[in-house]
């Protein structure tokens, strides 16, 4: 029996042995060649309404699943309509396989009709990417592809493909092993550093646990739990990180950074051993870098080199896959705490004094109006903790990450690094495929809702019900409050209108789902219960709230960590007694 194929087939073929059960893509006519096998094929195909949103929902799927999420464009504006959710993919380590058309090959270099070098333009967003010219070429790519995208630290992988690649002919042959000279990703840490880690902790009277979201990636949460129960130190999880570690459990301070807790973002500036996990030390949680916990000595356990020393040196660095070294360094840890434990009662005393003085909370509106942070507190109550969230970008994404109580990993989806508006409603239409059984709500604002909602189209038809709740405060809410506080409220073009225009509850209904409006305090409850009662359309949900609220606690961008703003132009008293 004879394998020849055409390059198309030998690709769906390789899609189908990487074990693919969904992609996301738009066709056109560089990738239409693959179209065709697709047709016969058993993977599923979502046809989305912009390639953007094919994008952003592998992102979301992958970060549900954990495996990776496919998308395919065809070539010049289609393969740059991903460049976003790649690069938003590459900044929060999302495995992801972007396959795209390409002319053909005798065209390349030429200014062909469509063509774009979309391997010149993602290399630096991509964890490697490729440029297919032979069919022959077609299966060992896609296998390399997706070992590149899901180990290591997980990324995006581009494999762009000549449309004559697809025509021609070949033999297919799926590789039985991959052996990429220089691609090693070293998983296991060293027994050394595990020892000096554990000497350090034993010896540390301020220690933090710092959780990024490479725990979440290395599906560690288990062993996490188990490491801070063992160690008594408190545990901040970053942006990236909620739901690593629960939010009920009395160790967690919650979120350090811009828009952290006071406690959090205490704890790690007051700290004397920063124990790192999987997060690396971005300018949204050290604030200004030279004045980020000046006192503390660095653990940093992380599978990319790379990030180690990056931004702060690591006085102990754990190079390897962070659930193994957490596995690691509990039996090191018992037995240096046998010499001797730790006493952390007064670091306790002070941190648990803070938690208590500063916890995250909101008022409400004098006007009557809704406060944006009550309605998110009630979806996350509502829906409870089994629910899957995703944010847009802006003041919504602080509040769900602040008011949401998260207990699961998996269960938290945004945009962390690259901060990309329209994120949401795509992203949760990946992660509804993921995991079907699942509600997932996208809290959205109202400026990120009008860059993607054209994807509840694909839900609609798809009979993808996921559910949206709007945000809307007519703004592009987070730049307002920057130029309320930074630019003496000269409001310059962050005044949206969306109360007006459109009407989102027609739109809603025009494309398919249920639209439902919000506008009184009171009524907040009853309407989330209504749109958690429909299962077998998407709803949206306009919440008419608060203009005027802002993100608290906040450290402006630029400055100290110590300079946190608990609400405007207040803040605590660093050097009083209880720190």
């Amino acid at each position: 029996m004879s394998n020849q194929v055409t390059g198309a087939q030998s690709l769906v073929k390789s899609l189908e042995h990487a074990g693919v059960e969904v992609m996301f893509g738009i066709p056109g006519g560089a990738i239409l060649p693959a179209y065709d096998p697709i047709y016969d094929s058993k993977i599923r195909h979502i046809l989305v309404r912009h390639e953007q949103g094919a994008g952003h929902a592998a992102t979301g799927y992958a970060q549900v699943t954990g495996r990776v999420g496919v998308c395919i464009a065809t070539s010049g504006p289609g393969a740059t309509n991903l460049v976003t959710p790649i690069g938003d993919a590459a900044m929060d380590s999302v495995p992801m396989v972007a396959i795209t058309g390409q002319v053909p090959s005798a065209a390349i270099g030429t200014d062909a009709f469509q063509e774009a070098d979309i391997r010149g333009i993602t290399m630096p967003i991509t964890k490697h990417n490729y440029l297919i010219t032979n069919p022959d070429d077609i299966a060992r790519a896609i296998a390399e592809a997706f070992h590149i995208a899901g180990t290591g630290r997980p990324g995006p992988v581009l494999v762009d493909i000549a449309k004559d690649a697809l025509q021609k002919m070949t033999e297919f042959k799926w590789p039985t092993n991959i052996n990429l000279a220089g691609y090693n990703p070293k998983t296991k840490p060293d027994s050394q550093a595990i020892r000096d880690a554990a000497a350090l902790i034993a010896k540390s009277k301020r220690p933090v646990l710092y959780v990024g979201g490479g725990v979440i990636k290395a599906n560690a949460s288990k062993q996490l739990l188990r490491l801070a129960e063992l160690t008594g130190a408190p545990v901040v999880t970053t942006l990236m990180a909620r739901g690593a570690f629960p939010d009920s459990h009395p160790l967690h301070l919650g979120m350090p950074g811009m828009h952290g807790t006071v406690a959090a973002v205490t704890a790690l500036q007051k700290s004397d051993l920063l124990i790192t996990l999987g997060a690396r030390f971005d300018d949204r949680v050290t604030g200004k870098l030279s004045t980020f916990a000046v006192n503390a000595k660095i653990i940093h356990a992380d599978i990319d080199p790379a990030e180690i020393g990056k931004n702060r040196f690591a006085d102990v660095a754990i190079v390897g896959d962070v659930g193994e070294a957490i596995t690691a360094l509990i039996p090191a840890l018992e037995t240096e705490f046998k010499k001797s434990e730790p006493d952390l009662t007064q670091w306790w005393s002070q941190m648990g004094a803070l938690r208590s003085k500063y916890p995250v909370g909101y008022d409400h509106p004098e006007d009557g109006s809704v406060s944006p942070q009550y309605v998110i507190e009630r979806i996350g109550a509502i829906a409870g903790p089994d629910s899957i969230y995703v944010a847009g970008v802006g003041q919504h994404q602080m509040w769900a990450s602040q008011f949401v109580k998260y207990e699961k990993p998996r269960t938290w989806l945004n945009s962390g690094g690259a901060g990309t508006m329209g994120y949401a409603v795509p992203a949760a239409m990946g992660a509804k495929v993921g995991a079907p059984d699942t509600t997932v709500w996208a809290i959205d604002g109202d400026g990120c809702f009008q860059m993607t909602n054209q994807e509840l189209v694909t839900c609609a038809i798809n009979n993808i019900p996921i559910k949206v709740a709007i945000i809307n405060n007519e703004s592009l809410g987070m730049v307002r409050q920057w130029q309320t506080l930074f630019y003496n409220s000269r409001y310059s073009n962050t005044s949206l209108d969306s109360k007006r225009i459109p009407d989102f509850v027609k739109l809603a209904d025009a494309m398919g789902c249920v639209g439902l409006r919000c506008d009184t305090t009171g009524d907040v409850d009853k309407v989330i219960k209504e749109a958690m009662a429909i299962n077998d359309q998407p709803v949206v949900v306009d919440f008419s709230v608060f203009r005027d609220a802002m993100v608290w606690p906040m450290v402006a961008a630029g400055t100290s960590n110590d300079d946190i703003l608990v609400a405007r132009e207040t803040a605590p008293d660093w050097d009083s007694q209880e720190l």
